[in-house]
């Protein structure tokens, strides 16, 4: 697939099929995603796999956004790490792009994702702390639910000429 196909048909899935998604294809898409640029080559990531079944279904008792994590045998909780580099404060637009990478290698791969945001919301960010035992110097960014959709992506236009600006507003 070509980059921009898969940037133009990539959508927020929320219903999967009940098909495993391989090591390999998680792999592929966290290698993509620490591809992404950050502030100063900081990379101040974290990627945590997540596939145990109890795990995943424990999300929505402090996501409420998170159900559709039920219906995936896999997911990637994406984690910045402040303290990596010059520029901490940047962290989060960092995990960002690299999020993104992983969505677009996903839809590259035929699998379906959804960000799910955790950061900023601190009952998220708790929750997740609790549930993975991460330490208090990691903030929990957001979860990446990957499966195989259980439609198909279909085009859809989000261009808007009348948000594009040139040289002055």
């Amino acid at each position: 697939m070509e980059l921009l196909e898969a940037i133009r048909t990539r959508r927020s899935i929320r219903r999967y099929a009940d098909r495993p998604v391989s090591e390999e294809h998680l792999l592929a898409i966290i290698e993509a995603a620490m591809q992404a640029p950050s502030a100063g080559n900081q990379q101040p990531w974290h990627f945590l796999i997540l596939t145990d079944r109890d795990k995943l279904d424990a999300f929505p008792s402090f996501h409420p956004f998170s159900a559709m994590v039920r219906q995936v045998q896999a997911a990637i909780l994406v984690c910045g790490d402040p303290g990596t580099g010059p520029w901490p404060d940047f962290w989060p637009q960092d995990c960002s792009a690299a999020v993104q990478n992983a969505l677009l290698a996903a839809r590259d791969l035929g699998l379906g994702t959804v960000w799910v945001g955790i950061y900023p919301v601190e009952e998220r960010m708790a929750g997740c702390r609790r549930l993975l035992t991460i330490p208090d110097h990691i903030h929990p960014f957001a979860l990446i639910p990957v499966g195989w959709p259980e439609g198909d992506f279909g085009p859809a236009d989000r261009t808007r000429p009348e948000r594009i600006h040139w040289e002055r507003w």
